[in-house]
């Protein structure tokens, strides 16, 4: 916040921010006849779309009074884009700008009366927020002055001509020390004292509790060879402090912390070991083999391998060579990448680990602090410190783990902790080469071969890289004739960096899949403005520069975006058609944590043959292989993260957690350094299963493999595979079923709930014992060795490992299958081993006495019609029957044997294969970890309404939870909600505690405060049930209740049923009173478009094409045919829930002064304010459509269609009748 007054005396609180797309109005107003003349005719949409830094200048009610605009070329085409800084060094020599130290003002307006002091205040925020930037530059034609504001602050250099007309332009430039200077930076002195320790009480006084309200000034006077303390000063006074000491805890550093990178931190030594035993062949294949594995922290990331060598940089102003450097700091970035909570659990407990026996070449930073008004400049210091250890090389700095990340550290790069580290800080290390500013990217020529050569000799996809430069080399483009484009990064004459781009041929099908739109207006971009990217390298001592190189691959390149694709791993065995369908044939380093993931968009399922000619291109309906999307531009060249380093953990890949990762990945202005998920098998998705085979589990269709895909988790979550056996909440970690231990800040559980093994009643059979005269067992825990022939169907891994048997051991043609259980998965997996080849006649399906009297499909019709295929396959059916006996009591494995007890008299089946379906319920090692931890654990685990349980740093969600009591909904759990939703709310919840843009949740009130959240979300449940039939149940979040209790209430609605279960064309839908829809089933032998079908679900029946009275009007026989017509595809399209909201806040506006808009009136004639003598709805047609309401309504649903024309093209609108 900063105090503007006019030459009048008002007075403005101002503050700065980001130009986003809705001051464009605002902008616009503020333009005079003389901005035009200054700085051209813009369009400000496009301009705003093409800038490197835009912001806007707010007062305290958030009115705009200023903005200007920063783009990295000059304006009036003075210069090209890619070639301006030796027209700019000709004119001025003295002046050392570059394309990193060096910004044009391509528009400034301000509201006049405060012109000066607005300018004034844009200029420090932009030199604030860009470290690196010394010269803003201000081009104007010759002719014209720059008016009362800009000439106080910039000075004429000289004058340019134009390229494309013969007009001279002025040259004007504005230096940082006129705003926001580097910071003076000496020795510390006792007299600092009394400046600086405001700043440190400021921020803590612990050290002045601890070592006394002189503390500082005898760390001062302790200065001695080892140990130096400097301050900055502004005008004399010390704003900045930094204590640093050459005597750093090599041992520990060495035991805690992978710094083989950085050899050490040491000096090289003859006696050093670097190495096992092993040869170096053994070893790069161990590390490719680590790199692919999906175990670890899965993260698709290369960096240069050879230990680094700290002599080769001696003084930072007399480097010479850095070829050594090029090479170095080895692993570095392969597992830097991977965040600190990043745990890959060993199959052997000890690795060798590097011995340095060289002297330290590190010194390390032991107090910091800086007034905040001067914190962007923390980096002056780091020159300064250097010069005092000219014998050293490296910088460190250890800092407890949630200490938000300073401007210092955003260009230190953070070390990886060993699996045993216990330490509760992270380490930070900073190479005297990263202070280098020359830096240049430029496009690669032939003789940077060798230089590239050297930089990617220890990547894997090195000879790709290399092929792809020799094409550009040689040809400019690639062997299918796709423009290419290469560029290095140079410092000192060597080659530190490349990146190869080609042209994005695909950009309609990523502008219809993926939601690119939500980070640039795309009719602003034109085609060969969107880049691909496919490799990118780049020294580690130089990743600070990584949004530099970025930035001037867009410049070079004339490119305005560019795209990363990160392809699913392809399955063992299987190889991949083309070559880039796999994450490892593109390289990209630690570049992937500047780009931002872009969500994909749900598609429309089209019916191709009926659409004919009126069909989407082929562009965008095309399926090819699925990846996920990374994306950058020229706005975000500029913009932070903010970088959350909390270790959050999350505990069970359910669906719960996938959709919580899922939400605070795709938080495109977050960094999230250490999510982990620990998981029994890992991130699912794998395709185990081919698409080809029936799946033997129901799904709930929040996730599937292409949805995993898409999403690319392993991008930025580790990955620890093992089982929760314990929590140790006073030391806050989680003990895995291998003795590992996962450290945590938050812990998110949401393992769910599971299939578990049943427990035989041991009822002896021989004695014709009913069920009434066996003891219950459901609440016993079976505690035997499992059965090798008995499988629990929880995930896929599981439902592979069956599959395997049954392939292996030659079910399919010998041998009874036993299906125990009563859910839905039964008859999935029923169908499955049907489709499979097993004989119906050797497949017994056992269902146990039900806990409830509500079925697992809960409607009658499509259970006679799965009965009636069950009969027709020969699979015989058992009802109400108990498991009493494995091979009659004798040693279960394997189980040959199973016996039963019914109502009336047992059974026993002989058995080849068990699958059990009993009642999920908490996994026993789940249940003891949550017990032991002293989690209050009610038969569920207990949260409230904020996912909160006893402990405030861990929280829980999905089937494995339950409400506090003191709700007094017992009732209602997660169980009955979307499992998708929960996890999104889950994660907005998370996200109030790290994200500072967010607006503070209030407290509800006090009789609010025992209310339960109700969600919204569909329930969705489907498979292909025996009969092969395809079942879809969508409905609201509802208590199970009986179809046939639901119907016999008075205001259940209306139900609509086309065709019969029996036949396979089974369609119901259910619109309750409101004539919204709330349930529809679907029963089909054909394949339908589930995606298309859930978007239905709660919208109200008008917006179906009056779905009521045609079916009252016998117009609809078929609702699936219904549903493909051309009319109903908007419905179904991702952003027809825009188009509505929109069209509301319409009709809630006021549009005309005189009338009160059409929800008003909907309102008053409910208040009875007004009495219209017509019908109160043919009253608001009337008014509708005598109001401008009509021609909004209608511009706006135009606007809809022509805009989105790519993805509904069956659509006429105006512009093609």
């Amino acid at each position: 916040m900063s105090v503007l007054t006019s030459p009048r005396g008002k007075v403005e609180v101002v503050h700065c921010r980001r130009t986003e797309s809705q001051d464009v109005y605002c902008i616009k107003s503020l333009i005079r006849k003389f901005t035009c003349k200054l700085f051209g005719k813009l369009n400000i949409i496009y301009l705003l779309e093409k800038a490197n830094l835009a912001v806007t200048l707010c007062n305290d009610k958030e009115e705009i009074m200023a903005q200007a605009t920063f783009l990295d070329y000059p304006n009036w085409n003075v210069a090209k884009q890619d070639d301006w800084v030796s027209v700019f060094r000709e004119l001025d020599s003295d002046i050392p700008c570059t394309p990193l130290n060096t910004l044009f003002m391509h528009l400034f307006v301000a509201v006049d009366e405060y012109s000066v002091g607005c300018c004034k205040e844009i200029l420090r925020t932009v030199y604030k927020a860009v470290p690196e930037l010394h010269f803003i530059f201000l081009i104007v034609p010759s002719y014209m002055s720059l008016g009362s504001t800009l000439i106080t602050l910039f000075d004429q250099v000289g004058n340019i001509p134009c390229l494309t007309y013969e007009e001279d332009f002025a040259v004007h430039i504005c230096h940082r020390h006129s705003h926001y200077p580097q910071l003076h930076v000496r020795k510390a002195r006792v007299e600092d004292h009394d400046d600086l320790m405001p700043i440190f009480m400021r921020y803590d006084t612990i050290l002045k509790e601890t070592y006394g309200e002189y503390f500082l000034a005898e760390l001062i006077e302790a200065q001695d060879e080892e140990n130096h303390a400097v301050v900055c000063e502004v005008e004399g006074t010390a704003v900045g402090f930094m204590s640093v000491c050459s005597r750093v805890n090599m041992q520990l550093l060495h035991e805690c912390f992978d710094l083989g990178p950085f050899h050490g931190l040491c000096f090289p030594h003859p006696d050093d070991i670097l190495e096992s035993s092993q040869d170096l062949s053994v070893r790069r294949s161990q590390d490719a083999e680590l790199r692919s594995s999906s175990q670890g922290s899965q993260k698709i990331v290369e960096e240069l391998q050879e230990p680094v060598s700290p002599d080769t940089v001696e003084n930072i102003q007399d480097i010479e060579k850095l070829s050594d450097i090029s090479t170095g700091y080895a692993q570095y970035h392969h597992v830097s990448s991977r965040s600190l909570a990043s745990l890959i659990l060993p199959e052997e407990p000890v690795h060798f680990r590097p011995i340095y026996r060289g002297a330290s070449a590190a010194f390390c930073i032991q107090l910091f602090c800086i007034d905040e008004k001067y914190e962007a400049r923390s980096l002056d210091f780091m020159n300064f410190v250097f010069s005092l250890f000219s014998d050293k090389n490296f910088c460190v700095i250890s800092l407890p783990r949630l200490t938000p990340e300073f401007f210092l550290i955003q260009n230190f790069v953070k070390v990886v902790p060993f699996n045993t580290c216990t330490l509760e800080q992270d380490l930070y290390v900073f190479h005297r080469a990263g202070l280098l500013k020359s830096i240049n990217i430029r496009f690669a020529t032939l003789l940077d071969t060798p230089g590239v050569e050297n930089l990617v000799s220890t990547l894997m996809l090195n000879k790709s890289i290399l092929e792809d430069l020799d094409h550009y080399n040689k040809a400019r483009k690639d062997p299918d004739g796709t423009p290419l484009q290469a560029f290095v990064a140079e410092v000192a004459e060597q080659i530190v960096g490349i990146a190869v781009i080609r042209n994005e041929m695909d950009i309609e099908y990523i502008r219809s899949h993926y939601n690119i739109e939500d980070f640039i207006y795309f009719g602003h971009h034109q085609r060969e403005e969107h880049g691909h990217m496919h490799h990118f390298a780049l020294n580690p001592i130089f990743r600070h520069y990584t949004k530099f190189f970025l930035k001037e691959i867009l410049r070079l390149g004339f490119k305005s975006c560019l795209y990363y694709h990160v392809y699913p791993k392809s399955r063992e065995g299987k190889i991949a058609v083309f070559q880039f369908q796999n994450p490892y044939a593109h390289s990209l380093t630690s570049a992937l944590h500047y780009l931002v993931p872009v969500r994909p968009r749900r598609q429309i399922v089209y019916p191709l043959e009926k659409l004919g000619i009126n069909a989407p291109s082929k562009a965008v309906s095309k399926d090819p292989v699925s990846y996920a999307l990374n994306h950058t531009n020229r706005k975000l060249t500029l913009e932070p993260k903010i970088t959350v380093n909390a270790k959050i953990i999350v505990v069970g890949a359910s669906s719960v957690g996938i959709s919580f990762l899922e939400t605070l990945v795709f938080c495109s202005h977050m960094k999230f350094n250490n999510l982990t998920l620990i998981s029994t098998h890992g991130l699912p998705g794998k395709k185990l299963l081919d698409t080809e085979q029936r799946k033997f589990l129901a799904s709930d269709h929040c996730f599937n493999d292409k949805d995993y895909a898409l999403m690319s988790l392993c991008s930025w979550v580790n990955v620890v595979v093992g089982r929760m056996t314990g929590i140790d909440r006073a030391a806050k970690h989680v003990v895995l079923s291998t003795d590992e231990i996962v450290l945590y800040d938050h812990l998110i559980l949401c393992t769910g709930q599971q299939y578990q093994v049943p427990c035989p009643t041991e009822a002896d059979i021989s004695q014709h014992l009913t069920n009434r005269e066996v003891p219950n067992s459901s609440q016993r825990r079976y505690t035997g060795k499992v059965p090798c022939n008995h499988f629990t169907l929880n995930e896929e891994e599981d439902c592979f490992k069956a599959l395997t048997w049954i392939r292996n051991n030659s079910i399919t043609t010998e041998g009874n299958i036993i299906v125990y259980g009563n859910t839905i998965d039964t008859y999935t997996t029923v169908e499955t081993l049907l489709n499979l080849g097993v004989s119906g006649s050797r497949i017994h399906l056992v269902q146990p006495p039900p806990a409830s009297t509500i079925t697992c499909i809960n409607n009658y019709s499509v259970e006679s019609a799965v009965a009636d295929a069950l009969g027709a396959a020969g699979v015989t059916m058992y009802r109400d029957a108990i498991l009493a006996q494995w091979n009659d009591g004798l040693h279960p494995d394997p189980i040959y044997s199973a016996s039963f007890t019914t109502p009336t008299k047992p059974f026993r089946l002989q058995c080849s294969m068990f699958f059990s379906f009993c009642e999920k319920n908490v996994d026993y090692e789940t249940f003891k970890a949550l017990n032991d931890a002293c989690l209050v654990y009610d038969s569920r685990l207990v949260i409230d309404t904020n996912f909160h349980t006893n402990d405030v740093a861990i929280r829980a969600a999905g089937s494995l939870t339950k409400f506090s009591n003191r709700y007094y909904s017992n009732e209602w759990t997660h169980s009955n909600f979307s499992s998708k939703e929960i996890g999104f709310q889950l994660a907005a919840a998370m996200l109030h505690l790290f994200d500072p843009t967010l607006e503070p949740v209030p407290e509800p009130p006090a009789n609010l405060d025992r209310l339960i959240p109700m969600y919204k979300g569909a329930k969705i449940q489907g498979g292909i049930l025996p009969g092969s039939y395809h079942y879809l149940h969508i409905a609201k979040p509802a208590i199970p209740t009986p179809l046939e209790v639901q119907m016999a209430q008075p205001n259940y609605g209306l139900e609509l049923v086309t065709g019969s279960a029996k036949n396979g064309t089974y369609f119901r839908i259910h619109i309750n009173k409101y004539k919204m829809v709330e349930t529809i089933t679907c029963l089909s032998r054909e394949p339908f478009p589930t995606s298309n079908y859930i978007r239905l679900f709660g919208q109200h029946e008008q917006l179906l094409n009056n779905l009521c009275a045609r079916y009252d009007e016998n117009l609809i026989t078929d609702l699936y045919s219904y549903f493909t017509e051309p009319w109903c595809l908007a419905l179904f399209h991702d952003r027809f829930i825009d188009l509505r909201k929109e069209l509301r806040q319409i009709l809630a506006s006021k549009e005309e002064e005189d009338l009160p808009s059409i929800e008003q009136l909907a309102h008053q004639i409910e208040d009875e304010e007004i009495n219209p003598t017509e019908k109160p709805r043919q009253y608001l047609k009337r008014v509708f459509e005598e109001s401008i309401y009509k021609t909004l309504v209608e511009r706006s649903t135009l606007d809809y269609l022509h805009y989105n024309r790519y993805h509904l093209p069956m659509y006429a609108w105006p512009g093609i009748i």
